[in-house]
């Protein structure tokens, strides 16, 4: 006969499993990594058998929903205790995903069509692409080319890309395009207004077949940080040069140094700009000292380096460069 102690631990025993059972649940949303769904991605505390496969993920970047009657008959089937209690119970099973890359498609393509007698030389431009999707974790997708012609005459080509990655379906897609000289230009990457100082957040690099890049076209985007734009451009629109101008390194109406050196000599004195002046611009600069004005060269946002009296000739006379000492800074 049991004694309580013993017919308690068999009672328990007895009631472990479906007490555990109880808490089953539905997951609200699965995302799944790999190429199968098992029963835990479906339901919490599916005990031992939650490794259980049920069958294929949803292709990369691809979600599928699994409603309250399927999972029904898949907790019946797998002896889980759930059923469903309002009725409108559902899991989302979604798999994340990349785009392949125009990098990645364009090295593989390019490669074949320098095999079919493209120029090695020569960059791809594809009509109508649309990256397919692909796994965003594990090992980079492989890529291949069905019936992949090329036309020497008029550079066009057309074929069937053949995606393969860890666990998805081999993916076909067809392509076409053609091989032709590409340039690389900086396009605006928001609404630009004019007078804007361009950081690099405000650009991106674009390429572009050659035939439609204009002439005088920014193509570095080094290049253009810290130009001031000079009129408004709209998003994805390349930059003119001409539309760029460097901000002022000195303002009008700042006090500046005019500095003078010689060998063995240096003389300066406390000026004021009369205009604005990038870095070795050449301004008009008052003495303060003297009142005259002279044209200097900007060194920095507060120094200058006289050059001559305006006014005064570029050889000068003796009355010029008597004037030039009395209006100006000159040794």
């Amino acid at each position: 006969m049991l004694r309580p102690r013993h017919l308690i631990a068999a009672l328990l025993a007895t009631i472990a499993p479906a007490a555990a059972q109880d808490f089953v649940t539905a997951r609200p949303h699965a995302v799944i990594e790999g190429g199968l769904v098992t029963l835990g991605d479906l339901f919490e505390n599916a005990g031992p058998r939650a490794i259980q496969p049920l069958g294929p993920s949803p292709a990369p970047g691809r979600r599928f929903v699994v409603e309250a009657p399927q999972l029904a008959l898949i907790a019946r089937d797998n002896l889980l205790s759930w059923a469903p209690l309002a009725g409108d119970e559902r899991v989302i099973v979604e798999r994340p995903g990349r785009p392949l890359s125009r990098e990645e498609l364009d090295e593989a393509l390019q490669r074949e069509l320098v095999g079919l007698g493209a120029d090695p030389g020569l960059d791809v431009d594809l009509f109508g692409y649309q990256p397919p999707f692909v796994p965003s974790t594990g090992p980079a997708p492989r890529l291949s080319f069905e019936a992949l012609e090329y036309d020497a005459g008029t550079r066009r080509f057309s074929g069937t890309l053949l995606v393969l990655a860890d666990g998805m379906a081999t993916l076909r897609q067809r392509l076409s395009g053609r091989v032709i000289a590409m340039r690389e230009v900086v396009v605006a990457a928001r609404p630009l207004r004019p007078g804007e100082l361009l950081t690099a957040g405000d650009l991106r690099a674009q390429r572009l077949p050659a035939e439609r890049v204009r002439p005088g076209m920014a193509d570095r985007i080094e290049r253009v940080v810290g130009q001031r734009l000079g009129r408004a451009v709209q998003t994805g629109q390349s930059l003119p040069l001409a539309d760029l101008t460097s901000p002022p390194t000195l303002l009008r109406n700042m006090p500046v140094q005019l500095q003078y050196s010689a060998p063995g000599l240096t003389i300066t004195a406390q000026g004021r700009a009369m205009e604005d002046g990038a870095l070795g611009a050449i301004v008009p600069v008052m003495n303060l000292a003297t009142g005259g004005t002279v044209l200097a060269e900007v060194l920095s946002p507060d120094r200058v380096r006289p050059l001559r009296p305006v006014g005064t000739g570029r050889e000068g006379t003796p009355n010029s460069r008597g004037a030039g000492q009395r209006a100006g800074l000159q040794p």
